[in-house]
């Protein structure tokens, strides 16, 4: 389900190329926190999932994930405004992602015995692969349609003041609707780690029993 935000990538993009007219490779130099983030924070979640166990750093991930996102769904700001809200969104992306990925994999393949690991992380990985496919396809198409029929979300104007150019209000519209998608879909991911993943940490040591005098 997490993976299923990888559309907004997709999106903000678009936003930003097509709603303000910057090339793709400026538009592309905003994502490098997430580059970085995620190199950079992989170990730590390998470090929390030592220490909390699998549930919580999935939890803490998916938060910063969902935080990421909603500091890039802010379509109605000006162009300079935006652009450093997404530079600190797609670093918080990055880390997000990088706190989420190893407990991930540690919950879905821990439980398995040693004959059926390899059968498990393939489906782990093709049911990862898929979920980023499906998250990008489904916010491609809401952001797609949208932009087509932009009297559908002409309601967002009367809730939301947008500022400066008003010529590409359905190409931001679209963008904050397509983005609030991907946010729903964290929140989902929250509630399905709450509801499948065992509390506390099961890799921890018991201590030994006390010596009998």
């Amino acid at each position: 389900m997490l993976n299923g935000v990888a559309g907004t990538l997709l999106v903000s993009l678009q936003l930003v190329q097509r709603g303000g007219n910057i090339s793709a490779q400026q538009a592309g130099m905003l994502t490098l926190g997430y580059a970085v983030a995620i190199i950079a924070f992989i170990r730590v979640g390998e470090k929390l999932l030592q220490r909390f166990g699998s549930r919580k750093p999935m939890i803490w991930g998916c938060l910063i994930t969902g935080l990421s996102i909603v500091l890039l769904t802010p379509a109605h700001l000006m162009l300079a405004d935006y652009q450093i809200m997404a530079m600190i969104g797609y670093t918080l992306f990055g880390i997000g992602l990088a706190f989420y990925a190893t407990p991930s994999t540690d919950a879905a393949l821990s439980a398995l015995p040693a004959a059926q690991a390899g059968s498990g992380a393939g489906i782990y990985k093709m049911a990862s692969s898929l979920g980023a496919a499906f998250g990008v396809a489904i916010s491609a198409a809401i952001f797609t349609a949208l932009t087509a029929d932009p009297e559908s979300i002409r309601w967002l104007e009367g809730v939301i003041t947008f500022q400066g150019r008003q010529d590409n209000l359905a190409i931001r519209e679209a963008a904050i609707i397509a983005l609030s998608f991907n946010v729903f879909m964290v929140l989902v991911a929250i509630g399905s780690i709450m509801l499948t993943v065992p509390k506390g940490n099961p890799k921890a040591i018991a201590p030994a029993p006390a010596a009998k005098p």
